[in-house]
């Protein structure tokens, strides 16, 4: 229905359906799960790069601290946790290896907190 001054005209709801402007098209369900699909993949498609860095740099400096003395357990679990994700990370697998790299700067990080209150504890005659 149009509505031109006084004068009102009453368009059939076929002419308008039938009407390239006016065509509405139902979403396609398919269409629409793909593209969550490729949303929720977006966010861990892509190489933890930053992650593996950050674990390395924190098995080093535990290293460099002393933490293989002073914590051995948890440099090697931070180690083997380390290696797992480079495994992980050759193999595509980048979710399980951005757990593991996190995982083991964690480790790394609290075996270093460990040998660096060794080395400032009072020593014992």
């Amino acid at each position: 229905m149009t509505v031109q001054g006084t004068i009102v005209t009453v368009i059939p709801r076929t002419v308008l359906m039938g009407s390239p402007l006016l065509h509405i098209s139902r979403p396609r369900p398919l269409l629409a799960i793909l593209l969550l699909l490729l949303a929720a993949m977006s966010g861990c498609a892509g190489a933890p790069v930053q992650e593996m860095s950050n674990a390395r740099q924190a098995v080093r400096a535990a290293e460099q601290a002393g933490a293989a003395q002073a914590a051995p357990e948890l440099m090697a679990e931070s180690k083997a946790l380390l290696k797992q994700a480079e495994s992980n990370l050759r193999h595509g697998e980048y979710r399980a290896a951005r757990d593991e790299a996190e995982l083991a700067r964690s480790k790394a990080v609290e075996a270093r907190s460990i040998a660096e209150a060794a080395k400032q504890a009072p020593s014992k005659p």
